[in-house]
């Protein structure tokens, strides 16, 4: 009997080990986040995967690929959004994968910080264009106008003020389109931040 209970204790203190570390390892490594560096400062967004895993993955696939680097915030509207990540400093439109699902329905809100997937009159659109909400933007949560809204998948968590000093540029008329920053606002890079870089 002894035998028993010794060998049952052993075996509840082994399984509450390994949650520990289980727990320890999800804390260290927690969501992704992604540096942008862009031509008026640098910000940081944090990525939430369990609530939009699709978007976070068609995200990160533009990060590693490069993708992001060299293409401009090009639609810029103070007190709602600022706009990129697929358009270069000339206004031509980079080449993306195919859409993804619309995944609006997670539950996550267009709270002022958050980062959206950004999208045409077909809700499942989305390809690499994001972008940042300047306020709440409570029309674009599911369901908005449409029946589907717009689907958000990380927040800024570093560097608000950077996005701020993008809300502040001015804008115009540029190859037919309105509300584009005048001086371009350019995305020098986006990378994935590690353990390492996120220590230093």
């Amino acid at each position: 009997m002894n035998i028993i209970r010794r060998t049952l204790a052993c075996a509840l203190l082994a399984g509450l080990s390994l949650g520990f570390a289980t727990q320890t390892a999800a804390a260290e490594n927690g969501d992704p986040k992604v540096r942008i560096e862009t031509s008026v400062g640098t910000f940081v967004v944090e990525l939430y995967p369990a609530k939009a895993p699709k978007s976070v993955a068609n995200f990160l696939s533009y990060v590693d690929s490069g993708h992001y680097d060299n293409t401009i915030f090009h639609r810029i509207i103070r007190g709602f959004v600022v706009q990129g990540g697929g358009v270069t400093a000339d206004m031509r439109e980079k080449p993306t994968r195919a859409p993804i699902e619309n995944e609006a329905k997670n539950g996550l809100k267009n709270e002022t910080a958050t980062l959206a997937m950004a999208r045409t009159q077909d809700p499942n659109s989305a390809t690499s264009q994001f972008y940042i909400n300047l306020k709440h933007n409570a029309s674009l949560d599911y369901p908005s106008f449409d029946g589907w809204g717009y689907a958000v998948f990380g927040k800024v968590v570093e560097g608000m003020d950077t996005v701020r000093k993008m809300e502040a540029v001015e804008t115009g008329i540029v190859a037919g389109q309105r509300d584009v920053p005048l001086k371009p606002v350019v995305i020098k890079s986006a990378r994935r931040v590690t353990p390492a870089a996120a220590k230093q």
